[in-house]
């Protein structure tokens, strides 16, 4: 089949990757226009673009589906099928309907749970025990169209989201292709979602990571895993934001302290109590200074002179 495909992250990439090596033609790859990034603001391409300039791809990057222009372009291509996954952009009604096939989308979730923007992140922080990839026949709504396939995967005790990308991203090529050689064949028809399982993963904003030393331990380990790689879980001390990059629960004998106390700065990181029991930093970024763990972290510490007890 003629494939467009649209992409914009780095978690997209390997979708496009697969599509190259199988026996279909990725004749487009549109992704989100260059944006201003870095202290410089200086235009940055995603990273769904630069692949594809290394493999000499056709790119489009309209700034929306709003204009004449656009769906013309994309109308073009006479597109047998659009694999989508994380493109960033609302695609109307006519767009979905251009390609023979109509458009598909890779979401990273079991669907109906976790429709929306941020489903690995909101996996994590739920406590969910599993997660996967399901490919879908895009609709207008929001992760809401019928369903081809799904696959699952565990989500361990210790996985951030950068680590459960890495897993589903070993799930969902091979998946892709399964489907899209079905389609192919026309032996395959998508089934409708149960709506009364539904659940929405909201977009992400930096201010969700603020820890709180009042909530759980379990609470606060989810928050730091989920936010890792970004935006980083953080936390305020004297006026300043510190930035959480790993840490791990702790067992206390004595369970009973004031939340937010400093219980012990070693080589292993620095305990705090929460409202249940305590949560060991292991790499922490202080402002304007690269993440420290270990030593470095423990002397950092040290040399802040920070108090014994300090409250949120």
């Amino acid at each position: 089949m003629k494939i467009i495909f649209a992409g914009t992250p780095d978690i997209a990439i390997a979708p496009l990757e697969a599509l190259l090596a199988s026996r279909h033609t990725v004749i487009a790859v549109y992704t989100q226009p260059d944006r201003p990034a870095g202290r410089g603001k200086k235009l940055t391409a995603s990273p769904v673009k630069e692949y594809a300039l290394r493999h000499g791809l056709t790119i489009e990057q309209p700034e929306n589906f709003k204009t004449q222009e656009a769906l013309d372009r994309l109308h073009d291509y006479h597109a047998d099928i659009m694999v989508v996954m994380a493109y960033g952009l609302l695609l109307p009604s006519t767009v979905l309907t251009t390609p023979r096939h109509g458009c598909i989308n890779i979401h990273v979730s079991l669907l109906p749970r976790w429709r929306g923007a941020a489903p690995v992140h909101h996996a994590i922080l739920a406590g969910d025990e599993n997660t996967g990839v399901t490919i879908m026949q895009m609709d207008k709504g929001l992760d809401t169209g019928p369903l081809f396939a799904q696959e699952s995967c565990a989500i361990d005790s210790n996985d951030t989201s950068e680590m459960l990308y890495s897993k589903l991203a070993l799930i969902g090529p091979p998946l892709l292709l399964k489907v899209l050689n079905r389609i192919d064949e026309g032996n395959i028809t998508p089934q409708p979602q149960n709506t009364e399982f539904a659940t929405y993963a909201h977009k992400i904003q930096k201010s969700d990571a603020r820890i709180d030393w009042n909530e759980t331990t379990v609470s606060i380990d989810r928050k730091v895993r989920a936010y890792y790689p970004a935006p980083i879980a953080f936390f305020e001390w004297q006026g300043q934001l510190l930035r959480i990059w790993a840490g791990h629960p702790v067992t206390l004998a004595r369970p009973h302290h004031t939340c937010g106390e400093v219980l012990n700065v070693s080589k292993n990181g620095i305990t705090f109590a929460t409202s249940d029991g305590a949560y060991c930093i292991t790499c922490l970024q202080f402002p304007h200074k690269k993440p420290l763990s270990g030593h470095e972290l423990a002397n950092a510490w040290k040399n802040h002179q920070c108090c014994s007890i300090f409250l949120l």
